[in-house]
Protein backbone atom coordinates (compact mmCIF):
# COMPACT_ATOMS: atom_id res chain seq x y z
CA UNK A 1 0.00 0.00 0.00
CA UNK A 2 3.08 2.40 0.67
CA UNK A 3 4.19 1.54 -2.72
CA UNK A 4 0.98 2.13 -4.29
CA UNK A 5 0.32 5.76 -2.86
CA UNK A 6 3.81 7.00 -3.03
CA UNK A 7 3.73 5.82 -6.81
CA UNK A 8 -0.08 8.23 -7.01
CA UNK A 9 1.85 10.96 -5.34
CA UNK A 10 4.53 10.82 -8.02
CA UNK A 11 2.03 10.40 -11.07
CA UNK A 12 0.51 13.67 -9.57
CA UNK A 13 3.91 15.85 -9.08
CA UNK A 14 5.06 15.23 -12.49
CA UNK A 15 2.68 17.65 -14.80
CA UNK A 16 4.06 20.06 -11.99
CA UNK A 17 7.75 19.33 -12.58
CA UNK A 18 6.98 19.51 -16.32
CA UNK A 19 5.56 22.68 -16.28
CA UNK A 20 8.20 23.86 -14.23
CA UNK A 21 10.47 24.15 -17.07
CA UNK A 22 8.63 24.80 -19.82
CA UNK A 23 9.38 23.51 -23.36
CA UNK A 24 8.92 25.31 -27.07
CA UNK A 25 4.84 24.35 -27.09
CA UNK A 26 4.09 25.91 -23.54
CA UNK A 27 0.90 26.83 -23.55
CA UNK A 28 0.27 30.76 -22.33
CA UNK A 29 -1.59 31.33 -19.02
CA UNK A 30 -3.65 34.17 -19.12
CA UNK A 31 -4.21 34.46 -15.26
CA UNK A 32 -0.23 34.51 -14.18
CA UNK A 33 -0.35 36.84 -17.89
CA UNK A 34 -2.43 39.01 -15.52
CA UNK A 35 -0.30 39.13 -12.51
CA UNK A 36 2.70 39.98 -14.02
CA UNK A 37 0.59 43.14 -16.19
CA UNK A 38 -0.13 44.09 -12.84
CA UNK A 39 3.37 44.08 -11.54
CA UNK A 40 4.74 45.42 -14.12
CA UNK A 41 2.62 47.43 -16.82
CA UNK A 42 -0.42 49.05 -14.62
CA UNK A 43 1.59 51.52 -13.49
CA UNK A 44 2.03 53.08 -16.99
CA UNK A 45 -1.26 51.92 -18.89
CA UNK A 46 -3.79 51.51 -16.56
CA UNK A 47 -5.08 48.42 -14.22
CA UNK A 48 -7.19 47.39 -17.52
CA UNK A 49 -4.75 48.43 -20.46
CA UNK A 50 -6.61 51.66 -20.69
CA UNK A 51 -3.87 53.94 -20.57
CA UNK A 52 -2.39 56.59 -18.19
CA UNK A 53 -2.15 60.32 -19.56
CA UNK A 54 1.25 61.37 -19.88
CA UNK A 55 2.66 58.08 -18.88
CA UNK A 56 1.54 54.98 -21.27
CA UNK A 57 -1.33 54.61 -24.30
CA UNK A 58 -3.89 52.45 -24.10
CA UNK A 59 -3.52 48.84 -24.65
CA UNK A 60 -6.74 47.64 -25.98
CA UNK A 61 -5.74 48.11 -29.76
CA UNK A 62 -2.82 46.33 -29.43
CA UNK A 63 -2.90 42.78 -29.64
CA UNK A 64 -0.51 40.31 -29.68
CA UNK A 65 1.44 41.98 -32.06
CA UNK A 66 2.96 44.96 -30.09
CA UNK A 67 2.86 43.16 -26.78
CA UNK A 68 5.24 40.53 -28.76
CA UNK A 69 6.99 43.37 -30.12
CA UNK A 70 7.73 44.97 -27.33
CA UNK A 71 8.40 42.51 -24.85
CA UNK A 72 10.50 40.40 -26.88
CA UNK A 73 12.77 43.25 -27.84
CA UNK A 74 13.06 44.48 -24.38
CA UNK A 75 11.34 48.04 -25.06
CA UNK A 76 9.20 47.72 -22.57
CA UNK A 77 8.91 47.35 -19.25
CA UNK A 78 10.52 50.94 -19.07
CA UNK A 79 12.28 52.63 -15.77
CA UNK A 80 11.28 55.97 -17.19
CA UNK A 81 7.95 56.32 -19.33
CA UNK A 82 9.20 59.65 -20.94
CA UNK A 83 12.39 58.06 -21.86
CA UNK A 84 12.79 56.15 -25.54
CA UNK A 85 12.29 52.40 -25.77
CA UNK A 86 15.44 50.88 -26.62
CA UNK A 87 16.81 47.02 -27.02
CA UNK A 88 18.06 45.68 -23.93
CA UNK A 89 17.64 42.90 -21.53
CA UNK A 90 14.21 40.55 -22.29
CA UNK A 91 13.04 40.55 -18.53
CA UNK A 92 10.95 37.91 -19.15
CA UNK A 93 11.25 34.14 -19.50
CA UNK A 94 9.22 32.31 -22.31
CA UNK A 95 6.56 31.31 -20.12
CA UNK A 96 5.94 34.67 -18.59
CA UNK A 97 6.35 36.06 -22.08
CA UNK A 98 3.31 34.30 -23.79
CA UNK A 99 1.49 34.38 -20.85
CA UNK A 100 1.44 38.27 -21.10
CA UNK A 101 1.55 39.07 -23.97
CA UNK A 102 -2.15 36.24 -24.08
CA UNK A 103 -2.97 38.87 -21.17
CA UNK A 104 -2.80 42.14 -23.30
CA UNK A 105 -4.46 40.42 -26.41
CA UNK A 106 -7.44 39.79 -24.24
CA UNK A 107 -7.70 43.70 -23.27
CA UNK A 108 -8.90 44.25 -26.81
CA UNK A 109 -8.48 43.68 -30.56
CA UNK A 110 -5.98 43.98 -31.57
CA UNK A 111 -3.81 41.94 -34.68
CA UNK A 112 -2.56 39.04 -34.07
CA UNK A 113 1.35 37.81 -34.25
CA UNK A 114 2.59 38.11 -38.06
CA UNK A 115 4.75 35.11 -39.59
CA UNK A 116 6.42 35.92 -42.38
CA UNK A 117 7.42 34.13 -45.18
CA UNK A 118 10.39 35.83 -46.06
CA UNK A 119 12.35 32.90 -47.68
CA UNK A 120 12.40 32.79 -51.35
CA UNK A 121 10.89 36.53 -51.27
CA UNK A 122 12.33 39.41 -53.57
CA UNK A 123 15.39 40.71 -52.08
CA UNK A 124 16.08 43.48 -54.66
CA UNK A 125 12.28 44.38 -54.62
CA UNK A 126 12.71 44.50 -50.54
CA UNK A 127 15.50 46.77 -51.55
CA UNK A 128 13.22 48.95 -53.41
CA UNK A 129 10.87 48.83 -50.43
CA UNK A 130 13.23 50.06 -47.68
CA UNK A 131 14.88 52.60 -50.12
CA UNK A 132 11.41 54.06 -49.97
CA UNK A 133 10.13 53.60 -46.49
CA UNK A 134 12.74 53.30 -44.31
CA UNK A 135 16.35 54.19 -45.19
CA UNK A 136 15.40 57.87 -44.80
CA UNK A 137 16.00 56.52 -41.10
CA UNK A 138 17.14 53.60 -41.06
CA UNK A 139 19.93 54.26 -43.71
CA UNK A 140 20.33 51.86 -46.83
CA UNK A 141 21.97 49.59 -44.94
CA UNK A 142 19.49 49.15 -41.94
CA UNK A 143 22.29 50.19 -39.52
CA UNK A 144 20.00 53.07 -37.98
CA UNK A 145 20.76 56.92 -37.24
CA UNK A 146 19.63 59.93 -35.66
CA UNK A 147 16.45 61.39 -36.03
CA UNK A 148 15.24 64.95 -34.42
CA UNK A 149 13.51 63.90 -30.94
CA UNK A 150 14.72 60.04 -31.21
CA UNK A 151 17.56 58.19 -31.71
CA UNK A 152 16.47 55.31 -34.68
CA UNK A 153 17.90 51.93 -33.65
CA UNK A 154 19.86 49.13 -36.00
CA UNK A 155 18.20 46.60 -37.26
CA UNK A 156 21.06 43.93 -36.63
CA UNK A 157 19.34 42.43 -34.14
CA UNK A 158 15.58 42.35 -34.69
CA UNK A 159 14.17 38.85 -36.04
CA UNK A 160 12.16 38.57 -38.99
CA UNK A 161 9.36 38.50 -36.83
CA UNK A 162 10.32 41.84 -35.05
CA UNK A 163 10.70 43.51 -38.47
CA UNK A 164 7.36 42.93 -39.88
CA UNK A 165 5.71 43.99 -36.55
CA UNK A 166 7.67 46.92 -36.41
CA UNK A 167 6.21 47.83 -39.68
CA UNK A 168 2.53 47.16 -38.69
CA UNK A 169 2.60 48.62 -35.43
CA UNK A 170 4.85 51.59 -35.86
CA UNK A 171 6.83 51.61 -32.41
CA UNK A 172 8.07 55.12 -31.08
CA UNK A 173 8.24 57.92 -33.76
CA UNK A 174 7.84 55.13 -36.45
CA UNK A 175 5.11 55.45 -38.31
CA UNK A 176 2.68 52.11 -38.71
CA UNK A 177 1.97 51.06 -42.38
CA UNK A 178 -1.31 49.05 -43.03
CA UNK A 179 -1.71 46.22 -45.58
CA UNK A 180 -2.68 48.98 -48.04
CA UNK A 181 0.82 50.75 -47.73
CA UNK A 182 2.90 47.74 -47.84
CA UNK A 183 1.28 44.33 -49.03
CA UNK A 184 2.12 41.28 -46.98
CA UNK A 185 4.14 40.10 -50.26
CA UNK A 186 6.03 42.88 -49.66
CA UNK A 187 6.33 42.83 -46.63
CA UNK A 188 8.21 39.57 -47.00
CA UNK A 189 10.49 41.53 -49.40
CA UNK A 190 11.66 43.77 -46.65
CA UNK A 191 12.37 41.01 -44.18
CA UNK A 192 14.18 39.04 -47.04
CA UNK A 193 16.40 42.55 -47.33
CA UNK A 194 17.09 43.07 -43.77
CA UNK A 195 17.83 39.43 -43.15
CA UNK A 196 20.49 40.39 -46.12
CA UNK A 197 22.12 43.13 -44.57
CA UNK A 198 23.36 41.35 -41.60
CA UNK A 199 25.77 39.42 -43.69
CA UNK A 200 26.37 42.16 -46.59
CA UNK A 201 28.43 40.78 -49.63
CA UNK A 202 31.44 43.42 -49.80
CA UNK A 203 32.52 43.36 -52.96
CA UNK A 204 35.62 45.27 -53.94
CA UNK A 205 36.26 47.22 -50.61
CA UNK A 206 36.14 47.60 -47.00
CA UNK A 207 32.90 47.56 -45.21
CA UNK A 208 33.66 50.48 -43.23
CA UNK A 209 30.94 49.36 -41.06
CA UNK A 210 28.44 49.19 -43.83
CA UNK A 211 27.33 52.62 -42.33
CA UNK A 212 26.50 53.76 -45.87
CA UNK A 213 28.05 56.62 -48.18
CA UNK A 214 28.85 58.95 -45.18
CA UNK A 215 32.35 56.99 -44.53
CA UNK A 216 33.20 56.01 -48.03
CA UNK A 217 33.17 59.80 -48.63
CA UNK A 218 35.06 60.47 -45.39
CA UNK A 219 37.95 57.88 -46.40
CA UNK A 220 37.92 59.23 -49.95
CA UNK A 221 38.44 62.83 -48.92
CA UNK A 222 41.24 62.22 -46.29
CA UNK A 223 43.04 60.17 -48.89
CA UNK A 224 42.65 62.93 -51.32
CA UNK A 225 43.70 65.69 -48.73
CA UNK A 226 46.98 63.10 -47.69
CA UNK A 227 48.08 63.18 -51.61
CA UNK A 228 47.23 67.23 -52.11
CA UNK A 229 49.43 67.52 -49.03
CA UNK A 230 52.55 65.28 -50.17
CA UNK A 231 52.23 67.15 -53.79
CA UNK A 232 52.46 70.20 -52.25
CA UNK A 233 55.54 69.56 -50.64
CA UNK A 234 57.13 67.74 -53.01
CA UNK A 235 56.53 71.03 -55.22
CA UNK A 236 57.69 73.08 -52.00
CA UNK A 237 61.00 71.60 -51.80
CA UNK A 238 61.64 71.72 -55.66
CA UNK A 239 60.97 75.47 -55.94
CA UNK A 240 63.39 75.58 -52.65
CA UNK A 241 66.32 73.62 -54.87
Amino acid sequence: MKRLALLVLLLAAAPTARAATPGPGVVANVAQGKSLYAANCARCHGPRGEGIHDRGPSLRDAGALEADFYLRTGYMPLDDPHSQPWRTRVLFGEQELRSLIAYVASLGHGAPIPTPQWRGASVASGLKLFRDHCAGCHQIVAQGGIVIGARVPPLNKSTPRQVAEAVRSGPYLMPRFSTKAITPTQLNDIVAYVQSTKHPDDRGGWGLGHLGPWPEGMVTWLLAASILVATCAVIGRRLKA
